[in-house]
Parts: C-alpha cells; sequence; structure tokens
C-alpha cells in the first residue's frame, strides 16, 4: 500500500490542499481550494487550512507553504500576504488551528523545489539547478545536486532599479497586458542576471503559467536550458507532504 501524506499550498489568491501519493507525487481525490481570506492575516488562513483538512476528513500529518522566508519556525518575510506575519511563530500558530498532529511549515517556493527534484525532470537533480515559479511573484529554490539551500528569496532581487517579480512574474504580464513575446523579454532579463550572479546548469520553471510553457519558454535568450517543472502548480501540495513526511521543519 502506498504512502498517503496532505499538503497544502497557501498563496495569495488561493489556499489549495490535497491528499498526496508519496511514491509518484500524484494527488489522491480532488483538490480543494478556497480563496485566501482578505486580509490575508495569520489568524484568517490558519482557520481557512483548518476549513481545507476538515473538508478533507484528514486526521494525519499536514504539511504547509507560505509565501515567506521560514526560519526556526519564524516567518521572516511576507509577500503577497498581510505583513502581520513577520514575526509569527508558523508552528504555533496552525498547531493552534489544526489540533494535535505533526505539522511542517516551509517556503512554498523551497516545497515546489523539493517536489520536482524528487519526480521531476532528473536534470533538476544534477549539478546546480535554480527552480522558479511564475505568479503572483518570482518564487525560487536554490539545488546543488537535488539538494535544497533554503529561502533563497531572487523574486526580490533589484535589477535596473525595479524588484524582478514585479517585472516579469505572470501577474506582471496580466497587470500590463503583455503577449507573451513582451513578457518573455521580461523573463530573459531576469534569468540573464540570475546567470550572472549563480550561472546554474539548468532553470526549471513552474507556476500555473508554465501550463503554457511552450508560448514563452522558447523564447528565453539564456545560456543554461531551461525546463517546464512537471508537476506544474501540485508541485507546492507535493512538495509540503513530503516535508512532513520527513519530519522537515526549518
Amino acid at each position: 500500500m502506498s504512502t498517503i501524506g496532505f499538503g497544502i499550498d497557501i498563496g495569495g489568491s488561493g489556499i489549495k490542499g490535497a491528499r498526496v501519493n508519496l511514491e509518484d507525487g500524484e494527488f489522491i481525490g480532488e483538490r480543494l481550494k478556497i480563496k485566501t481570506p482578505q486580509p490575508a492575516t495569520p489568524e484568517a488562513v490558519a482557520a481557512t487550512a483548518a476549513e481545507i483538512v476538515r473538508l478533507a476528513e484528514w486526521e494525519g500529518p499536514v504539511g504547509l507553504t507560505l509565501p515567506s522566508v521560514i526560519k526556526g519556525q519564524i516567518a521572516r518575510s511576507a509577500a503577497n500576504i498581510d505583513p502581520s506575519w513577520i514575526g509569527t511563530d508558523v508552528h504555533e500558530l496552525f498547531a493552534r488551528h489544526l489540533g494535535d498532529r505533526e505539522i511542517s511549515v516551509l517556503n512554498d517556493a523551497d516545497a515546489a523545489g523539493i517536489a520536482e527534484v524528487a519526480f521531476g525532470d532528473p536534470r533538476a537533480r544534477e549539478g546546480s539547478a535554480l527552480f522558479l515559479t511564475f505568479g503572483t511573484g518570482i518564487g525560487s529554490a536554490l539545488l546543488v545536486n537535488g539538494q535544497l539551500f533554503p529561502n533563497t528569496e531572487l523574486g526580490h532581487i533589484i535589477i535596473d532599479s525595479v524588484e524582478a517579480e514585479r517585472r516579469a512574474s505572470s501577474a506582471a504580464k496580466d497587470r500590463d497586458e503583455l503577449s507573451y513575446k513582451k513578457w518573455a523579454k521580461r523573463v530573459t532579463t531576469v534569468l540573464r542576471e540570475y546567470e550572472r550572479l549563480l550561472n546554474p546548469g539548468v532553470f526549471v520553471v513552474g507556476g500555473g503559467i508554465s501550463r503554457e510553457h511552450e508560448k514563452w519558454v522558447p523564447r528565453l535568450e539564456v545560456e543554461a536550458p531551461v525546463i517546464p517543472a512537471r508537476l506544474r502548480n501540485r508541485a507546492g501540495i507535493v512538495g509540503a507532504a513530503m516535508a512532513v513526511a520527513a519530519h522537515v521543519a526549518p
């Protein structure tokens, strides 16, 4: 019988959860999604996560991702969620809402990167790989031979006086009503800066917009290969479930 976990991926627009087969990274049953409460305060978000667990009728351990740097189970930043997250003891918060069960909380892009290493393209496990999620912002996970260097926040690097994610997230594409061709030029500018600083062997690109990778990935002009994430938007949930199963506590 396969090992089953449960992950919750908390984003700026939606909170999603599902059972995960930890042997192949596939969902078991339907994915549940509830809109992120506004304002996205710690108490409101934790209550929504608890509602997803209740709707799923899940009694076991829960892994959760946040768009935040997590160090010592304290949120050190807050991207696209309420600033009141900064300084929050996330383990205490979710334990209070989810009850007596094991909990792991980690950065959302880190969780997605872990999942891609396990179940995605083999090139993500070899040498240096930079995993990027394009969504409300740009999340990043730096991987070396499959091992995670946690809590990189490369979406916030300043390029020509503008934050990378302000320039080239998929939200920026929508905000500025850009064609894929024009948006790909912005993404190229960002990836070239990442290459200049980190020289990754491969870029792995995820987020919802990676479903249409054929419209923009071939337009990117960088030295390293750029490959679409195989797990697409499942990666955060899968990585969260993997983290709690492995007893990860950043």
